[in-house]
């Protein structure tokens, strides 16, 4: 943003000066006429007017314009531009979710896995200065988009995760491995993996445990949310008579996710419903937010130099003028 302003204002006074020009100039003007007492003036009217009579105040008109742009270049305008110069302290993180059949009861709303993806492209679009990453898990775990800074390909990929698209199964230790392996070589100042899940790990070669170890050996932070209703959640079920409910027993290893949290530095989370999962992801940006150091700055531009130029080009044109179209005869 630029501002203007004057070094020296105060010469600002001699613009005072142009009002006394033109009074000055009107009656010299009008000295240079002689009163006649005629009966008509129609036949005046009747005679052309000549390109020097109808531009006769040019010269006096570039006077006042040459003396306001010196007076103006006198002030010494200056512009001011003001700016911010922003570093910041990237964050690495990498969302773990898990994408296992169980992930289709409706104790969320519509269900568990569309609630969490909504809510994780919410926390996405939130962190616009730190890369982003998604792994996903049931029976195995793969990565579903590296650390990226493009976040609006990352929440389209999120948006395409669907239970299904691997085999069923809850492979907690595999997701949190994964996640760990696409931290591993990161720079970041910070490093941290928030894994989802709404089960009990029954899948997979490495024990969460483990996977919370290496975490730990690599200094990395992994917040745990256990995601389901406390006692029962309805379960839709195809029959050949449509879509049935049934409800099912919600079971979570809260005392491995805890662990694993404790281990790590980081924290375990439970969400029963939409609200709580939103809560919960809102703490951990709280928790997990980008450190931006802001330096303002300042720059001075002068700006007096066209106006003297202006003031220049007023004054050559009077004198070019007097001295060719508007000569006077001596």
């Amino acid at each position: 943003m630029n501002d203007v302003s004057f070094a020296n204002p105060e010469y600002f006074f001699l613009l005072l000066v142009v009002p006394l020009m033109v009074f000055w100039y009107w009656k010299k003007y009008r000295k240079q006429y002689v009163e006649l007492q005629v009966p008509t003036v129609q036949v005046f009217h009747r005679v052309p007017k000549t390109w020097k009579h109808r531009l006769r105040h040019l010269l006096f008109v570039f006077r006042i314009f040459a003396l306001v742009f010196l007076t103006i270049a006198l002030a010494r305008p200056y512009s001011t531009s003001k700016g911010e110069e922003v570093s910041t302290e990237g964050i690495d993180i990498v969302l773990a979710n898990d994408i296992s059949g169980s992930m289709l009861a409706e104790d969320f709303r519509p269900n568990r896995i569309e609630a969490a993806k909504k809510i994780a492209e919410d926390f996405i679009e939130g962190r616009p200065n730190d890369r982003i990453g998604l792994v996903v898990f049931a029976g195995e775990s793969f990565t579903q988009c590296p650390l990226t800074i493009d976040h609006s390909v990352l929440i389209g990929l999120t948006k395409e995760i669907k239970s299904g698209m691997i085999e069923d199964g809850t492979a907690i230790g595999m997701g949190l491995a994964t996640a760990v392996s696409r931290l591993k070589e990161s720079k970041a100042k910070s490093r941290v993996i928030i894994l989802s899940t709404d089960g009990v790990n029954n899948r997979g070669s490495i024990d969460p445990l483990t996977a919370a170890g290496i975490a730990q050996s690599f200094a990395i932070r992994v917040y745990t949310i256990g995601v389901g209703t406390q006692g029962m959640a309805p379960y839709p079920v195809q029959t050949p008579f449509g879509i049935q409910y049934q409800n099912v027993p919600v079971e979570i290893d809260e005392a491995v996710l805890q662990k694993i949290a404790e281990l790590t530095g980081g924290e375990y989370f439970r969400a029963t419903d939409n609200r709580k999962l939103k809560a919960i992801y809102e703490e951990i940006d709280k928790l997990e937010k980008t450190k931006i150091e802001v330096t303002q700055f300042r720059k001075h531009k002068e700006e007096y130099y066209s106006a003297a130029m202006l003031a220049g080009l007023f004054a050559l044109l009077e004198l070019i003028f007097s001295q060719t179209l508007f000569k006077k005869i001596p």
